[in-house]
């Protein structure tokens, strides 16, 4: 699935830095209790939209975030959706899946 979101004008600062990780496999921490890793296809002023996705509620198991992230890094994304938009006011960070330390 190809999918194409315009970038708000107003975000002309942020176009260049979120563009640097389209195609990429990112991990976005959210404000919640979750955690979303997958391959950033688009996004625009409301939505980041990965592709073949891992939505990862932590309240549902006792691993810490940071362990979560890295046993991904280090054996991949178990995808559970093939697409997820993630709303851009939940975000607290986004890094691309390679720049996670081991």
């Amino acid at each position: 699935m190809q999918v194409e979101l315009e970038p708000d004008s107003s975000m002309s600062d942020n176009v260049s830095l979120l563009d640097q990780l389209i195609g990429r496999e990112v991990v976005i921490d959210l404000v919640s209790q979750y955690v979303h890793l997958g391959k950033l296809v688009g996004w625009d002023h409301k939505y980041l939209v990965l592709e073949q996705a891992d939505v990862h509620d932590l309240r549902d198991t006792s691993t810490t975030r940071e362990l979560y992230v890295l046993e991904s890094r280090r054996f991949g994304i178990r995808s559970n959706r093939d697409v997820v938009f993630v709303k851009l006011t939940e975000v607290v960070s986004i890094s691309a899946l390679e720049d996670v330390l081991p």
